[in-house]
């Protein structure tokens, strides 16, 4: 795909009971909103954050200039979105704008937005709709698509949240043309992972120009996110809840999430699943289940678009103790997604305690 004026409909659900639901990927795709929102809503919330305030007011405007009572709500930027009080702050808002069930969400921002506003979404009169507007790579591959929502405890990220597809998903490539190019980068991660776990041809399309694959510019810009889209699309339309086939986009997220609470969420989520990644490839490698090149292959292609390979290595006694609280494990059991080739992960269930010590070596600066 060339065409970045084309748009691409990608079908999420619509199995085990879930109403199905489409991501649009293309340009100028605001004029979809309505049509989403639906004739019933009379109210429409639009939740953003401080850094998108133009943003978030322009659509509020909009949708009042069509008839709906639209409020914009204002949050704070990137993960400092996600916590209880601020979850509290939007339900007072929605309380006193007489928010219905026939009413309408919109987030519009980043994965820690679109995370919010799915469960406010959720939690406000036991579940309203919802839509998300990702203005981000990462938002748009990853935060935005399956139904996970979620905020932060000081315990740990995404402890508290639900099960709360959205009733649709726009993705507007123009968002991305002024994106800071470490937010850019830095969804890449969830773009490789999507490579490495299900489409190796995410993989050759950016080992092809590492360069050009930095840029919203580049030739493959809107390959790669619909491939990637279409793999978390087609993994959750079969597993909504995580209790089978779900667990494999968590590859490299288990360290991940623990570097991310370590660091006090300032380190950008992708950055922290490009060393979660690494270290599931050393991982997978020192148990014997994956061969050396696509083990080497994760390091020369996430360092060819400048994401972190390390992090600190006196930090393991406090990264242990984290992953051990992590949703993903079971009991004090801890379960890592790992590879046994491209395209085959699988579960490493209770991992000799030397062998996590000789992987976390492997990426220890």
């Amino acid at each position: 795909m060339t065409d970045q004026d084309q748009v691409t409909r990608i079908q999420v659900g619509g199995s085990a009971g879930t109403d199905p639901y489409e991501v649009l990927v293309g340009r100028q795709l605001l004029g979809e909103l309505p049509g989403l929102i639906g004739a019933q809503a009379k109210r429409v919330a639009v939740i953003h954050p401080e850094a998108l305030a133009d943003t978030g007011e322009a659509l509020r405007a909009d949708l009042a200039d069509q008839g709906y009572e639209a409020v914009a709500i204002q949050v704070p930027n990137a993960e400092e979105a996600k916590t209880a009080e601020v979850a509290a702050y939007c339900w007072k808002a929605l309380g006193q704008t007489g928010f219905t069930r026939s009413d309408v969400v919109v987030g519009v921002g980043g994965g820690a937005t679109t995370d919010l506003a799915g469960f406010v979404a959720a939690t406000w009169l036991r579940g309203v709709r919802w839509i998300a507007v990702p203005t981000t790579v990462l938002a748009m591959v990853d935060a935005a698509v399956g139904g996970k929502t979620g905020i932060n405890t000081a315990e740990g990220k995404n402890l508290v949240g639900a099960f709360h597809p959205p009733a649709g998903v726009l993705c507007d490539l123009a968002a991305l043309d002024s994106l800071p190019v470490h937010d850019y980068v830095s969804g890449l991660a969830e773009i490789i992972k999507a490579g490495f776990i299900v489409d190796p041809v995410i993989l050759d399309l950016i080992e092809e120009d590492p360069q050009a694959a930095r840029t919203p510019a580049g030739p493959h810009t809107a390959e790669l996110l619909v491939r990637s889209i279409k793999v978390k699309a087609e993994v959750v339309s079969g597993d909504l809840k995580e209790s089978g086939r779900r667990e494999i986009l968590n590859y490299g997220h288990t360290l991940a999430h623990a570097i991310e609470k370590n660091e006090r969420y300032k380190w950008r989520h992708g950055a922290a699943v490009s060393v979660g990644m690494v270290f599931a490839a050393e991982l997978g490698r020192l148990a014997g289940r994956l061969d050396d090149a696509t083990a080497d292959r994760h390091r020369t292609i996430l360092e060819s678009v400048g994401l972190p390979l390390t992090y600190r290595g006196d930090q393991w006694p406090k990264l242990l103790e984290t992953m051990r609280v992590d949703k993903k494990s079971r009991g004090d059991l801890l379960r890592f997604i790992v590879l046994d080739g491209i395209g085959k992960p699988t579960v490493l269930e209770g991992p000799d305690p030397a062998v996590l010590i000789a992987a976390y070596g492997e990426v220890s600066a």
